[in-house]
């Protein structure tokens, strides 16, 4: 059900400003920055391994993210986990009696399907659900497959030479450093 923790959101004032430490004091990549929800947010994704982090700046004032700003002031706002059937995992949130933000997921422009878990029933922290569209899904399997098969020509490669060396060894065609 749960595949992977695709995001940390870190809420920030300025996304420019807080890009100073993740890219140059941590040496974090900029993938892209990118408006969501309606132009109500605006999206950095800095991607480590097979997640991001991501920081989001509201661009109104009067945004759930910008009370929240103000409120608690800048810091890890959510934590995001993927899911592979999103109706399934609410469902099963709602039967253990979690308190959801979202009782039906939403599609962001992007074909994604999202909904909120409250902190309240996360242990002060706010989780959102993520499912990918089905495009994403299928291009994350084929990243997947390319990967294993990367590995394994890889993996056999290096066989193949790690035999070749210590065959030549063996015969006495390198000099192994003893008798030195």
């Amino acid at each position: 059900m749960i595949t992977r923790i695709d995001h940390i959101g870190i809420a920030v004032q300025n996304i420019q400003e807080a890009l100073t430490f993740f890219e140059d004091a941590l040496g974090l990549d900029l993938e892209r920055v990118s408006l969501e929800e309606g132009g109500q947010t605006k999206i950095a994704f800095l991607p480590i391994g097979d997640s991001d982090v991501e920081l989001v700046e509201p661009q109104e004032a009067e945004s759930g993210l910008a009370r929240y700003l103000a409120k608690r002031g800048e810091g890890m706002h959510h934590i995001c986990i993927e899911v592979d059937d999103i109706e399934a995992a609410l469902a099963r949130l709602k039967a253990h009696g979690a308190q959801l933000i979202d009782e039906k997921p939403r599609q962001n422009a992007h074909g994604q399907l999202l909904a909120f878990v409250h902190p309240k029933s996360a242990h002060g922290v706010l989780l959102e659900l993520y499912q990918r569209s089905p495009e994403e899904a299928g291009l994350r399997r084929l990243d997947l497959q390319a990967l294993r098969r990367t590995w394994d020509i890889e993996t056999s490669a290096a066989r193949e030479g790690a035999k070749k060396f210590f065959q030549t060894l063996q015969h006495g065609g390198t000099h192994t450093g003893k008798n030195n």
